[in-house]
């Protein structure tokens, strides 16, 4: 009896202190790591994100850029951090090809999913001075000048490169890829002019766009981008896909998170992706959001790798 007594005693106490850390929480800053390089479409979400937690998650949360190998050290650095609810992190497409392209050991499986934050479509985007005025102009000179056209993409196996490797191979097109670590350094590098052609998401064109210095000849999608009705699919451009690869981003913690706190840093996140402010900045920046919890997204990521297997494998980039 005094053993079974002990016993209960512990557990009582066991699950007190567990509701005190879930009561407490959060009671430090919190640390957010991005796999991409600042200023790139994942960072700028990150910290429209979270630029006002202290109202919405009840304390600072410091975003932290830690890049390389197509996302895989930043992934990798959030999966392997202390689950204790004080470091959390960007998870990005790339995270779905690590395994199918032998490039890291590491997928969705290794984390606490929180949320999904938005579903981009891509864009085909030359220099405001490309000569190139439509992408029938850019295809017809890949497919006669096959490996000329240079194509700079945020990393190899990555949404962008699988997407515009899909519109090639589909229509006869040869592009020269050139891989950069995000989608700022593919920016700089096309109204540089140093690469030819930029395969992004269509958001991360946006400012560039409005400024004048590039031009969007497609949206990598079945549908038109709802900011930018003016830019027409590839479809209708003339290049049709029956199932383009769109990009991905979404939150998670470090795998084995207490329930409690989990479901914390669920509501929490959840009330600064649903707060005005990120809702008007992503309206502002042309970011398309798309909201699913962690049960449905890991049902969508489950169903991801099994079409990108096939998808990757048609493209003879994989094993």
């Amino acid at each position: 009896m005094v053993a079974y007594n002990t016993l209960i005693a512990g557990v009582s106490l066991s699950l007190v202190a567990g509701l005190a850390t879930a009561a407490d929480y959060p009671a430090k800053d919190v640390t957010m790591i991005v796999p991409w390089s600042a200023g790139g479409g994942t960072d700028t979400i990150a910290r429209s994100l979270i630029a006002e937690a202290e109202e919405c998650f009840g304390t600072n949360i410091n975003v932290v850029n830690k890049t390389g190998a197509v996302g895989a050290v930043g992934m990798g650095a959030t999966a392997a951090a202390r689950n204790d609810g004080y470091t959390i992190g960007l998870i990005t497409f790339n995270l779905s090809t690590y395994g199918l392209l032998s490039q890291a050991d590491l997928s969705y499986e290794d984390f606490d999913l929180i949320q999904m934050i938005n579903q981009s479509p891509g864009a085909i985007t030359v220099a405001a001075n490309s000569d190139w005025q439509t992408l029938g102009d850019l295809m017809t000179y890949a497919a006669e000048n096959p490996g000329v056209v240079t194509v700079g993409h945020a990393g190899t196996g990555g949404a962008w490169h699988l997407s515009a490797e899909a519109l090639a191979s589909e229509h006869g097109a040869g592009f020269n890829y050139v891989p950069f670590d995000g989608s700022a350094n593919v920016r700089t590098a096309l109204i540089g002019n140093h690469v030819a052609v930029a395969t992004t998401g269509i958001d991360e064109m946006k400012q560039l766009l409005e400024a004048g210095q590039v031009r969007v000849l497609a949206v990598n999608a079945l549908e038109r981008a709802e900011a930018f009705p003016d830019i027409p699919t590839i479809a209708q451009a003339g290049y049709p896909l029956e199932a383009p690869i769109n990009d991905w981003r979404g939150l998670a913690a470090p795998k084995g998170l207490k329930p409690e706190i989990k479901d914390e840093i669920i509501a929490r996140i959840k009330t600064c992706y649903e707060s005005e402010s990120f809702q008007a900045l992503a309206q502002e920046r042309g970011l398309p959001l798309v909201y699913k919890d962690p049960a449905e997204f890991g049902t969508f990521l489950a169903d991801l790798e099994a079409s990108l297997s096939v998808a990757i494998s048609n493209l003879g980039i994989g094993e």
